[in-house]
């Protein structure tokens, strides 16, 4: 299952107005299923907020390297 960081703090509009903060995982919970449409909006500029919320990152990323250097 793919893993993905969120970038900058945002309400998830579709999902109960849950709060996610920059550095969590998305989504939450981990084994929740998303639609790929939810996710290339979330991941592109094609949302409300006009920017990138998550980023795709591996697996070992998320446990070997600092949270700062996936966010950059």
């Amino acid at each position: 299952m793919a893993k993905y960081i969120v970038l900058e703090d945002f309400t998830d509009l579709k999902d109960k107005k849950k709060v996610y903060r920059k550095g969590d995982r998305y989504p939450k919970p981990a084994n929740k299923k998303i639609s790929e449409s939810r996710i290339e909006q979330l991941s592109t500029f094609k949302n409300k907020l006009g920017s990138p919320l998550i980023k795709l990152v591996e697996e070992e990323d998320v446990e070997q390297l600092d949270l700062n250097d996936i966010l950059e």
